[in-house]
């Protein structure tokens, strides 16, 4: 990858318009989500660690789910967060390629580990007997890697093409690299990459999508034909969560890049793509606390052991 291809060698984010006031009220509204995100995410991951109980496979998942998290949204908040200060709005195309490669590298891998997860679930609820055997230490470790180097390895072909176009203008109406918008500022031919994208967006989205829906599609019946209302519901509470996390990560994916139509409004693309990088990695561990009775259970057995030491609490 070089920059002779391009022609720019500087882009200009603009972010989200506005006065001076709006841009600090941006600022202390992204800054704060930036703040809950890490905050939570970095608690789970204590919590996950910290409570014996909780090491299974189920919170093994979720515990990369979380490092994901934060660096999902550490990719792009940093930098909105100065260009809502007026400051840095340049960022050199060197720059913009590795942002656009991380941020794919990362969403790439909560898609598949969002299907793995949803695996999990099909296994422990379907097959119970043989569910320690089946999703043993080795299996979570190889699943959680294949996961992370097939999300690493997915981005590749995009971003090596998309770092040989001639470029024309250098202002980007968006509040990060994203591809979509920066193929608007190409004076080359961009079927092939626009192409190369949709195939890989449709594979990877809809694809790891399909897999989850088909997990939960097993487990529904499962629980349909238990006769036991407390087994029900204890099942699927431990889904529900997971299951509001899927629908809110792919509806939003789906329509930014899948959907034909998502290309119509640049303002619509930047509070979906808002939503999907910044608001759903700050309520995922709010998600998963609030509806997880496991995590609930645990939190509440540490801060009683922080305020009274010596206690025990069920």
């Amino acid at each position: 990858m070089t920059l002779n291809y391009t022609g720019v060698s500087m882009f200009i984010i603009i972010g989200f318009p506005g006065n001076k006031n709006v841009q600090v009220l941006y600022f202390i509204i992204f800054l704060l989500i930036y703040l809950l995100t890490l905050l939570g995410n970095i608690t789970l991951l204590f919590i996950l660690k910290a409570e014996p109980s909780l090491h299974t496979p189920m919170y093994f998942f979720l515990s990369n789910l979380a490092v994901l998290e934060i660096g999902y949204t550490s990719v792009t908040v940093p930098k909105l967060l100065a260009i809502s200060l007026g400051r840095a709005k340049s960022i050199s195309f060197t720059a913009c390629l590795v942002q656009t490669y991380f941020f794919f590298f990362l969403g790439s891998t909560e898609c598949f580990l969002l299907a793995v997860m949803a695996y999990d679930r099909y296994l422990a609820i379907c097959n119970p007997l043989r569910y320690s055997t089946l999703m043993c230490n080795r299996v979570c470790v190889f699943l959680a890697l294949g996961a992370w180097i097939t999300g690493f390895l997915n981005p590749c072909p995009p971003v090596i093409m998309f770092s040989r176009l001639h470029f024309c203008a250098n202002i980007i109406n968006h509040f990060f690299c994203d591809i979509p918008p920066l193929l608007s500022l190409s004076c080359g031919n961009t079927s092939v990459l626009r192409m190369t994208i949709f195939i890989n967006s449709t594979c990877i989205g809809f694809g790891t999508f399909l897999l989850t829906m088909l997990s939960y599609a097993c487990i529904l019946a499962t629980l349909l034909r238990m006769s036991s209302a407390t087994g029900r519901q204890k099942a699927f509470s431990t889904c529900s969560a997971h299951l509001i996390v899927v629908l809110l990560m792919y509806g939003t994916v789906i329509f930014m890049y899948v959907t034909p139509a998502a290309q119509q409004s640049t303002e619509i693309n930047k509070m979906v793509s808002f939503i999907y990088s910044v608001v759903t990695p700050m309520l995922n561990p709010i998600v998963y606390s609030l509806r997880n009775e496991d995590v609930k259970r645990a939190l509440r057995r540490m801060m009683l052991r922080k305020l009274c030491p010596g206690s025990q609490s069920s």
